[in-house]
């Protein structure tokens, strides 16, 4: 069976109530949003949404289709993971006391992350990479005790000439 894991990246008018309309398509029929994580793009008017969600080619031409109607919505694309870049970003807060501190430290060393907080009782890190990336940091902090977890959902941005604003340009034409 394929992978039914997929990414949107969906350029909307930056207006209050656009999430709730383009979320809803997804409540609507059941499905659940994995991760979504939306920013302004350099033009204040236009916002970017990326949308980590799971289905089968149906529902994903189906949401590409509903989306696309949504008034808006000025672009709609099902990111060809192999042209795609992806990265999370994560705050972990873990218990450390000096006796772990180390272990924990070295971590932070080797999965490339910042700490960004100590405290006498535990010490606050952000890391970005990869979904996979982080999950594997977690599990290795897990031991130690995690207090507190927040992650951003994933964000994407195609690689060398694959542009989103290039795909909207050729729909123009």
């Amino acid at each position: 069976m394929a992978d039914d894991r997929f990414l949107l990246s969906v350029l909307v008018n930056n207006e209050a109530g656009v999430l709730t309309r383009v979320s809803g398509l997804f409540a609507r029929r059941s499905f659940n949003i994995d991760s979504l994580s939306v920013g302004e793009t350099d033009d204040p008017h236009i916002s970017r949404i990326t949308i980590a969600a799971n289905g089968d080619d149906n529902f994903k031409d189906q949401v590409v289709l509903q989306l696309s109607k949504l008034h808006d919505v000025k672009v709609v694309e099902l990111m060809d993971l192999s042209k795609t870049v992806t990265r999370e970003l994560m705050l972990i807060k873990v218990m450390a006391d000096l006796e772990s501190r180390n272990q924990i430290f070295q971590a932070v060393e080797v999965f490339r992350a910042k700490v960004i907080d100590l405290a006498a009782d535990s010490l606050s890190v952000e890391i970005t990479g990869e979904p996979s990336k982080l999950n594997a940091f977690i599990e290795y902090l897990r031991p130690f005790g995690i207090a507190e977890l927040c992650r951003t959902g994933v964000t994407a941005i195609g690689r060398g000439n694959y542009i989103l604003s290039q795909i909207k340009n050729r729909e123009e034409d």
